[in-house]
């Protein structure tokens, strides 16, 4: 077990490093990410480390897709697409914070495990559906009038960038059921996250328009959702 933490330790810090060295982060936003990594191995084990592992591998490339036509859209993450802590804690705070919770209460590490990827999912899908969906949507709406509207705003939907949203976060489902096996679990990770990225869309359209929330902050709340959505649906109908 102590050599398997060691090597933990050193892979995240040389993903750290490398992502800082490419400009995938910045250096803070690299130290977040060892620690939400290293809590999630804590607490969930090498599932949780590896669904962190798609997610940013799935999101990084998600945004450096077709970048060239997204800087002359205007849609280009600023930056050149390089992650700050603040948007790292984001995206990957809530899944860290469960991942510690499982460290410190392990009676509930599968409950915790299985939050956690609904939480992942619902970040992998909110990305691939902006990311992706402005690449390849064909027609945007207003996700609360579903009147047409401008590629790239807050609450901007299409039904491609949505497809997209709903395979992101299967594939999402996918690597926890490789973890933690087949189970209801698995569907309930795949709904969550699709919700949590349309929850997402919502807040867009409405507090972050007006600037009551910044996009960090209706980021973490999609991931908080994402999981909160899960758990809700497995005391519903299990």
């Amino acid at each position: 077990m102590m050599q398997q933490s060691a090597i933990v330790v050193l892979g995240l810090l040389a993903a750290a490093w490398l992502s800082v060295k490419t400009g995938k982060l910045d250096r803070a936003g690299g130290l977040t990410g060892f620690g939400i990594g290293w809590a999630l191995y804590l607490g969930t084990g090498l599932t949780g480390l590896v669904m962190l592992g798609v997610f940013f591998g799935l999101g990084t490339g998600a945004t450096a897709w077709r970048r060239d036509f997204k800087q002359a859209k205007g849609l280009a993450e600023p930056r050149q697409g390089r992650r700050t802590a603040g948007q790292v804690l984001a995206n990957g705070g809530v899944a860290g914070g469960l991942g510690g919770l499982a460290w410190l209460f392990p009676a509930y590490t599968e409950l915790l495990t299985f939050m956690a990827a609904a939480s992942l999912a619902s970040a992998t899908s909110d990305t691939f559906s902006s990311e992706l969906g402005n690449v390849y949507g064909r027609r945007f709406f207003n996700i609360l009038t579903f009147r047409p509207d401008t590629r790239g705003l807050d609450g901007v939907v299409s039904l491609e960038g949505t497809l997209l949203g709903m395979l992101g976060s299967g594939l999402l489902a996918g690597i926890y059921a490789l973890g933690a096996g087949w189970s209801e679990r698995v569907v309930w990770v795949g709904i969550a996250g699709v919700l949590g990225n349309l929850a997402d869309s919502v807040l867009g359209a409405t507090l972050e328009r007006r600037q009551y929330l910044s996009n960090d902050a209706v980021n973490f709340l999609n991931t908080l959702l994402g999981a909160l959505f899960a758990l809700g649906m497995e005391r519903a109908f299990c």
